[in-house]
């Protein structure tokens, strides 16, 4: 396995022992013994705790954007129902193959209330990945791109904490649900008429 290939194994690695045992229970040793690497070996890609959160916050974000890239092409003014159904489909990926990657999320959230630079990282990520939605809603013809942006990621991090970790993370993942939820997201998005739809 190439470097390249051995660092994002790690940190992708890092994200699993995150999800399934929590900030304590992340350490070079945990990642080394899942990742079946070597012993040793997180600590040589990454040497302080410190780089190994960074490593796994950049991975969310790396993992975030091939998401979008995905996911853009397909929401196209003139074809409202595929809106609808992409965004839909990719809160479904997020609650069911995905699901690891948002607990591990708000594992490193909690860790980088304590740690600013894990703050630091976690802070420019999330503008990034704000960033690319903003530019989806302009191409969209949404006037104020960067505002709506912000809410409508603001939204998806609440239905997706409330269905993962929150009050209603027990019941069952419903695509006719999350395609409800998907049309009322994007008419507030696109900042449609009061009772229109997408």
């Amino acid at each position: 396995m190439e470097q390249p290939d051995r660092r994002t194994h790690i940190a992708r690695t890092a994200l699993h022992v995150l999800a399934t045992e929590g900030g304590r229970g992340l350490t070079h040793r945990a990642v080394d013994s899942a990742a079946g690497v070597p012993a040793g070996s997180t600590s040589y890609y990454f040497r302080t705790r410190a780089a190994l959160l960074s490593a796994c916050l950049d991975d969310l974000v790396a993992q975030d954007h091939d998401d979008l890239d995905v996911m853009a092409p397909l929401l196209t003014a003139d074809d409202a129902d595929g809106m609808v159904a992409a965004l839909a489909g990719l809160l479904e990926k997020w609650l069911t193959s995905g699901r690891e990657r948002h607990l591990a999320r708000y594992e490193l959230s909690l860790e980088a209330l304590r740690r600013p630079e894990v703050a630091a990282v976690l802070h420019r990520g999330g503008t990034a990945v704000r960033a690319r939605v903003a530019d989806v809603l302009a191409g969209l013809g949404v006037e104020d791109a960067v505002d709506s942006a912000g809410w409508l990621v603001a939204a998806l991090d609440g239905i997706l904490f409330d269905r993962l970790a929150g009050a209603n993370a027990a019941l069952p993942v419903d695509r006719g649900e999350l395609l409800g939820v998907s049309r009322r997201l994007l008419a507030g998005a696109l900042d449609l008429p009061r009772g229109a739809t997408p």
